[in-house]
């Protein structure tokens, strides 16, 4: 039997392959990665939810969180431009309200062992994650980009990639793409499926010496993250603290909105914040220390996860609209289950598809959920603030939003939120029914 090069191949270097990487080298296993850029890069993506940190600890680099000085996340406020009360007392007793905070810590979580989480420049947080796992013995190529994967035979597949202009080739009994939205083996194997539902923009930048606190209620919330609803269909920003001054502001919203302006993204990024005059008065007060920078095609999924001699993890595999700081968690924990199947198929001697069914369910569960969960914010959000801000169903919500998405199929208060915006749907009387956004029901049966 031929012995391959390494035992795992993984192409890209970003959380999802570094992670991976971590996992696979603290076990024994060789393998490499195979990353197109030169860390430290910047990246969008820059708030974790509590998930992440069982990650982090297993693969053993929590502590190196605390020492960079990442800021501290202990929650999350969602703000609206006004707070309608279209409701009458007797409906279901149904009272929407636009504004919520959450704290984690209200939550104990399974392998979450404080009660905050971080926000992070990802040129540092990326690097940290790749250098950590070169030192768990993994190789690390930085600068070389796969032009693709041999997968001719499925028993020693083998990444390609230039050098100079000679192809070079590394072989391995199984390639992890974790190209991240480049989606190399989506493209190449034509996996991918664009989201017939989702199909955000975002334009994003940072700004030193904005006031964080100008649109909240209450204070010592400076560290939090800030979701600010604004008054146009299926459009959101998001506030991020970087460090104590700098602060990472985005405008997300439906292709169709943002191509009207392509010829003028500056123009269209302030016409949207300027919906809420507060958030516009304290953003023309800061400086703004980035340029705009625009990021598209938000939103796919992938027909196949897996395959003889191959897997895929993070964006690679998966991309849903980011509101809830989803990206990161998703990337770490695929990266955790993909590695236990890994593992197992290396003392098995085996690297068949049929080794990665459980990578596959636990992954397509967790997904899927928070593919229904954002759904049912965007269809509603008012229905999202008001379950987050009911004692009956509050802690179930802040699982989700915690990043704990993977042991149950559709949990109760997620069909419960279903079922309240069909309701809503099908009912022109109904006092929410004039709140509703833009998407349709169909958002609740993903194509993937």
């Amino acid at each position: 039997m031929i012995k391959p090069d390494v035992d795992v191949a993984i192409v890209g270097g970003g959380p999802a392959g570094s992670s991976t990487a971590s996992y696979l080298a603290k076990a024994g296993l060789k393998c490499a990665v195979f990353e197109r850029e030169l860390f430290p890069r910047p990246h969008v993506g820059e708030s974790l939810v509590p998930a992440a940190t069982r990650v982090l600890r297993e693969i053993g680099c929590i502590e190196q969180m605390d020492q960079v000085g990442f800021v501290r996340k202990f929650g999350a406020v969602w703000t609206a431009a006004s707070n309608p009360r279209f409701y009458e007392h007797n409906w279901d007793g149904l009272e929407p309200d636009c504004n919520a905070e959450i704290r984690f810590e209200e939550r104990e979580q399974e392998g979450v062992d404080r009660n905050h989480t971080w926000h992070v420049d990802r040129s540092k947080f990326d690097l940290l994650l790749l250098e950590h796992a070169h030192r768990l013995g993994a190789a690390v190529y930085e600068g070389c980009k796969v032009t693709r994967v041999d997968l001719s035979d499925p028993t020693l597949p083998s990444v390609k990639f230039l050098v100079g202009r000679k192809e070079v080739s590394v072989s391995s009994y199984l390639v992890v793409d974790a190209s991240g939205r480049q989606t190399l083996l989506g493209n190449q194997l034509k996996l991918k499926t664009n989201d017939p539902i989702f199909n955000q923009y975002a334009l994003h930048t940072w700004f030193e010496g904005y006031d964080r606190l100008v649109l909240s209620k209450n204070k010592g919330l400076e560290d939090y993250i800030f979701v600010h609803f604004l008054p146009i269909t299926d459009t959101w920003m998001w506030q991020i603290p970087i460090t104590e001054t700098v602060t990472s502001i985005g405008v997300v919203t439906q292709k169709k909105h943002f191509e009207k302006s392509r010829d003028s993204r500056e123009e269209f990024f302030w016409d949207c914040v300027r919906t809420r005059p507060e958030l516009f008065d304290a953003l023309q007060k800061a400086n703004q220390v980035r340029p705009l920078k625009e990021e598209g095609d938000y939103s796919y999924g992938m027909s196949q996860l897996c395959g003889d001699g191959f897997l895929l993890v993070g964006d690679a595999a998966r991309f849903v609209d980011p509101i809830f700081s989803s990206g990161i968690s998703i990337a770490l924990n695929s990266a955790r289950l993909a590695s236990e199947d890994i593992l197992k198929a290396a003392q098995d001697g085996n690297f068949k598809q049929e080794q990665f069914t459980t990578f596959r369910t636990i992954v397509r569960r967790g997904t899927n959920n928070w593919y229904e969960f954002i759904s049912a914010y965007y269809r509603l959000n008012v229905l999202f603030t008001y379950f987050i801000n009911d004692r009956r169903y509050r802690l179930d919500v802040l699982k989700l939003l915690q990043g704990d998405l993977y042991d149950e199929d559709r949990p109760a208060v997620l069909e419960e939120m279903i079922k309240t915006v069909k309701k809503v749907e099908q009912n022109e009387n109904h006092p929410w029914h004039k709140l509703l956004g833009g998407l349709t029901g169909h958002a609740f049966k993903p194509a993937f």
